[in-house]
């Protein structure tokens, strides 16, 4: 390797002070050691860095282009100087957190607040999952810590988990759906003669899973719990959604709930994370994150 950090540094010193001299002291070393290092990097590249045919050394366009691709270098070695600090401190370079889409981002905004203010110097990162996505990602480590995931940790993968609370789910249709004046409690095989919206799976391992599909129902499958909100206000079809988000359209007319024989019962959902994984951020934001709350229904 004939570049050297200290080389670099020396160069990138000599254009901002100005000057060898100012450069030197800046450095605390003598200027005939800047001009040994200077005259070594030319011989070693074969190339001349500064131009000395006038009174003032001025950078060549080689020694131009040295200058600033090497201090994008100085600047990767400091911060990979830091990140290996911040490891050997027990710090992670990178956390990722998947959360369930039922949970809306905006409520771990203040979580990251809190964390930046820790100047660990982590990298987050979130990744959205539907179902049983959340532990999906934990179990093919795509993520180091799962926030929403619903009902009980999959056995046989090492996974721990805490409460975080229930969710309630209501069965919504839009008005102008057939089933929006049809008596209640709506029985199953009534429910099962219209197209059920189905929010798909994000599992890649683990089996892909839907709640309150009758058998032989016809589905619409749309790829995110969005998508499933505005499927049902359109009227192509019906199902279960979270009580918080049919809320808004509610008053607005948009949809309506209705009450059914086999209703569901409120969701539990988890803070979960794979065993012997103890990173400092991990373990903030695991206790952290408890105590967020739910989104509220009313």
């Amino acid at each position: 390797m004939r570049l050297s950090l200290d080389a670099l540094e020396t160069l990138d010193a000599i254009v901002e002070s100005g000057s060898f001299a100012r450069a030197a002291e800046r450095l605390h070393r003598v200027p005939s050691a800047l001009t040994y290092t200077v005259n070594k990097l030319e011989s070693d590249l074969g190339v001349a860095i500064f131009d000395r045919s006038g009174k003032r050394a001025e950078l060549t366009p080689a020694g131009r282009e040295l200058l600033d691709q090497g201090r994008d270098l100085l600047r990767q070695a400091e911060t990979l100087e830091r990140r290996v600090k911040r490891v050997a401190l027990g710090w992670e370079t990178q956390l990722t957190i998947a959360y369930d889409e039922v949970l809306p981002i905006e409520g771990l905004f203040g979580l990251v607040r809190e964390f930046d203010a820790l100047g660990s110097g982590t990298r987050l990162r979130f990744t959205q999952e539907i179902f049983g996505g959340t532990w999906d990602a934990l179990i093919d480590k795509r993520a180091d810590l799962a926030i929403a995931a619903p009902g009980d940790a999959p056995d046989g993968f090492g996974l721990r988990s805490v409460e975080l609370g229930r969710l309630d789910f209501v069965y919504a249709v839009a008005p102008t759906h057939a089933l929006a004046d049809a008596p209640e409690p709506l029985p199953a095989a009534l429910i099962a003669r219209h197209r059920s919206i189905v929010a798909a799976d994000s599992s890649r391992r683990l089996q892909a899973r839907s709640l309150g599909v009758q058998p032989n129902q016809d589905t619409l499958i749309v790829p995110t719990l969005a998508a499933k909100l505005q499927a049902q206000i359109a009227g192509l079809g019906v199902g279960y959604l979270p009580k918080h988000l049919v809320a808004p359209h509610l008053a607005a007319g948009r949809l309506r709930i209705k009450a059914v024989e086999e209703d569901r019962d409120s969701a539990l959902l988890r803070v979960a994370w794979r065993a012997g994984d103890d990173g400092k951020a991990l373990a903030w934001f695991r206790e952290r994150a408890v105590g967020i709350g739910l989104p509220a229904s009313d």
